[in-house]
């Protein structure tokens, strides 16, 4: 190939790449062997449709403690999947729900819409986040759950659903209650995209048109950082500082801007590492234990978690 054809692939490549979640994210092994196979079978979790949309159920897998009772009233967390509001499954985060179901919550992995299955844009995906917040809280007295301390999580475009629970305004489904809050206690997020339009000093690499086309709606009314505002909930934010598909100084900004409205925001970076370096499965599960250990000592300090963690003794069950 000539040398000036290979300069112009190498910039097209470096300006193409997007920012956010993309198609073919990184999912752990567990995963990927899932996909094929939807919807998953989760061991040892029990499922219920939080939500019907047409013909499409949408599944909750519930693990709950040992000996749980529905008179119980413990704190609750929803995971939601990455896979760039395109793809992924529920059982990306079934061994965060196993660990902490055995710490002493609900831990819930949501399914949702995403548009390889389903057909729909990005703002679907957040309609069924809000969704399945405000089912965990409108039931949470038969699931055992306090309705008052229920956490929302996700990993990269499942981060951006939930950090939307927390702090994007409306996009709730049609016809549902919403006298009930869709709005988490707390969340933690995981590489989350949580800046999906300009910034002063940051020139997008996407195309706007092309992110309002896979958002549904102006990027901007979907983007974290953009409406966050005061009254946010507490926020735990986990990120791999050489992450290339969603940058690391997005979780900065995201952080930085928490801070500025008063709200309670911890960035974790981990040095080193790229997008999807939580998952469990992946480098001897070396940063599950990390990332785990970390989201723990928030639970901890917001008094959802007693004691020390279990990690390493979970860890030595599961492998």
């Amino acid at each position: 190939m000539p040398k000036n054809l290979i300069i112009a692939a190498v910039i097209c490549a470096v300006f193409v790449q997007p920012v956010f979640a993309q198609n073919n994210e990184d999912q752990n092994s567990n995963q990927q062997q899932r996909t094929s196979n939807y919807p998953p079978t989760l061991p040892g979790s029990t499922v219920e449709v939080y939500k019907t949309v047409g013909d499409v159920k949408l599944n909750a897998y519930i693990y709950a403690p040992e000996g749980h009772q529905p008179s119980d009233s413990r704190p609750a967390i929803v995971f939601f999947f990455g896979g760039g509001w395109r793809s992924g499954t529920p059982g990306q985060f079934e061994q965060h729900c196993r660990y902490l179901a055995s710490r002493g919550m609900v831990a819930i992995t949501a399914d949702y819409r995403v548009s390889s299955r389903h057909d729909v844009k990005a703002v679907n995906c957040v309609a069924d986040a809000k969704s399945a917040i405000r089912w965990a809280r409108a039931n949470a007295d038969r699931l055992g759950i306090d309705p008052n301390r229920i956490v929302s999580s996700g990993g990269s475009a499942g981060g951006h659903t939930a950090a939307c629970t927390g702090v994007v305004p409306g996009f709730d489904e049609e016809g549902e209650d919403t006298s009930v809050s869709s709005v988490p206690n707390a969340m933690v997020l995981f590489n989350p995209a949580v800046v999906l339009a300009s910034v002063p000093g940051r020139e997008s690499r996407r195309d706007p048109a092309e992110m309002k086309e896979r958002m549904g709606v102006d990027p901007e009314k979907l983007s974290p950082f953009h409406q966050l505002s005061a009254g946010a909930p507490p926020t735990l934010v986990i990120h791999g500082i050489a992450d290339t598909t969603v940058p690391y100084w997005t979780a900065e900004a995201f952080a930085k801007r928490m801070k500025e409205v008063g709200t309670r925001c911890e960035l974790a970076g981990y040095e080193g590492q790229a997008h999807g370096f939580f998952n469990f499965g992946r480098a001897g599960n070396e940063n599950f234990r990390k990332t785990v250990r970390r989201a723990d000592q928030f639970l901890v300090s917001l008094g959802y978690l007693e004691g020390a963690d279990t990690v390493d003794q979970f860890l030595e069950q599961a492998e």
